[in-house]
């Protein structure tokens, strides 16, 4: 039995998303990753309510690699601003590489605690 890509990534994404939830004092820190561009945000699940967000929109003329660093410096100083000192990490079904590594390592420098 053969499963597609984005299904594999979707069966993932379930099964991080039982044990990973968002709170008031520790909200998730949502990644969404296309193929041009790569977006996150910070939730808190409890209310539904998303507190910061960033995207690469607009940052299109350097590397994707350098996008998702500029992306993570910049929701950690929005989710600053909104009062989030520490989140919890749901690289929602992606492997912990690349583009994704480098926005939490990023985010990480700018101060937030995972």
């Amino acid at each position: 039995m053969t499963t597609k890509k984005v299904e594999r990534r979707i069966k993932i994404k379930y099964r991080i998303r039982k044990s990973v939830f968002g709170t008031a004092e520790r909200p998730r820190m949502s990644v969404f990753r296309s193929n041009k561009q790569i977006y996150v945000q910070v939730i808190n699940d409890l209310e539904g309510k998303t507190l910061a967000s960033a995207s690469s929109a607009g940052l299109e003329a350097m590397p994707k690699i350098e996008q998702a660093a500029k992306v993570g410096e910049m929701i950690a100083a929005k989710a600053k601003e909104a009062g989030v000192e520490s989140v919890v990490f749901d690289r929602n079904g992606y492997l912990y590489h690349g583009r994704v590594k480098s926005l939490a390592d990023a985010a990480r420098k700018g101060g937030l605690n995972f």
